[in-house]
């Protein structure tokens, strides 16, 4: 295999800071389940480069023979099939077993990777599973690749944490099969970043920055925006409770006068 000089590596690890910060306790997890089953975890960057690994000593030597190993380049263009190259090109999760892959040299191996998307909807990383050992079946491979899938989601969520720091993360309800929806809410309540899934599911475009949109559009039965008069009660309603009804308390949350709380309540059918 084709591999990054080491100052080339050094420099893609200080870039990609970030994405390892997300997926290093995951894959401590996930390694903890598989590793003694003589699998390598590995991830690659959003070009095929391996930025990240797990294996066990005992376990490396067949990783080793063929260069699999971190600064590695396993895209498509330098390995032709495999589980993270043909993942990154295909955009979903790929199990390449034994015999599938391209090159001789990498036939000894099951593969399976799956994707990451990163806070825009974008492909960030690859996440796979590699094993030499001979009694791999397909029924494990698919076993795997569930396991793979579940870490993946867990990542992205932690990942899209750490890209909108400062804001309200929430769940939307959309119904999306590939992934958690996820939206980052900020403190004008303005939707102002969006998981692949959420994107998806609200046909808000797979990538580039999101434009800000109210909450309310995503979050509403049928998505539609609430008037002023509703912000509003929202707004006291949430002051009173995080000040147990005390008029006075409320009123100084939200900025305003104890007789015009009062007089507003009034006007929005709030009862004391």
């Amino acid at each position: 295999m084709r591999r990054l000089t080491g100052t080339e590596f050094k420099v893609l690890r200080i870039e990609a800071g970030a994405l390892m910060t997300a997926t290093s306790r995951e894959m401590d997890r996930l390694f903890g389940l598989v590793g003694s089953a003589g699998c390598g975890l590995f991830l690659t960057d959003r070009n095929g480069v391996v930025i990240d690994h797990r294996c066990k000593e005992a376990d490396e030597r067949p990783f080793h023979a063929i260069g699999l190993e971190p600064g590695a380049l396993c895209d498509e263009e330098n390995e032709g099939t495999n589980g993270m190259g043909t993942c990154l090109v295909e955009e979903r999760p790929i199990i390449v077993h034994r015999d599938e892959h391209f090159y001789a040299r990498n036939t000894p191996f099951t593969c399976i990777g799956v994707p990451i998307f990163g806070s825009e909807g974008e492909l960030v990383a690859v996440l796979d599973i590699s094993t030499a050992r001979a009694d791999q079946t397909r029924t494990g491979n698919l076993l795997l690749a569930d396991a793979l899938l579940q870490s993946s989601r867990r990542i992205e969520a932690a990942f899209f944490r750490y890209c909108h720091p400062g804001t309200r993360i929430v769940v939307a309800a959309s119904g999306a099969a590939e992934g958690s929806a996820l939206l980052a809410v900020d403190a004008d309540d303005l939707v102002v970043g969006a998981t692949r899934a959420a994107r998806m599911a609200f046909g808000l475009g797979l990538g580039g920055p999101l434009e800000a949109k109210p909450a309310s559009d995503f979050l509403n039965d049928g998505g539609a925006a609430r008037d002023i008069a509703a912000v509003q009660r929202s707004a006291i309603l949430r002051a009173l409770a995080r000040s147990s009804g005390n008029l006075s308390a409320a009123a100084r949350q939200l900025g305003i006068g104890r007789s015009t709380l009062y007089r507003r309540m009034r006007e929005l059918g709030i009862e004391k």
